[in-house]
């Protein structure tokens, strides 16, 4: 069975973002690559995306998890 891409978000200096979903192996090498800064092609669910890790100040992945209602 292939892996589920999950959801990530990538925060950039300027404030700006970009969605995206990635499998598991692609977003632990972007985790690995992101302190190392410099150009790297990611592939997302539709394509590839080339970012500038240098810009990059957060990623943030969703859960699965799935809530019905207003509750925690």
């Amino acid at each position: 069975m292939a892996e589920r891409p999950a959801k990530v978000t990538i925060g950039f200096q300027g404030g700006q973002v970009l969605g995206a979903r990635l499998t598991a192996s692609a977003l632990k090498d972007l985790r690995e690559a992101v302190p190392h800064g410099g150009w790297r092609d990611v592939e997302v669910d539709d394509g590839a995306v080339a970012l500038d890790l240098s810009q990059v100040v957060y990623l943030h992945t969703e859960s699965d998890e799935h809530r019905v209602g207003f509750g925690l």
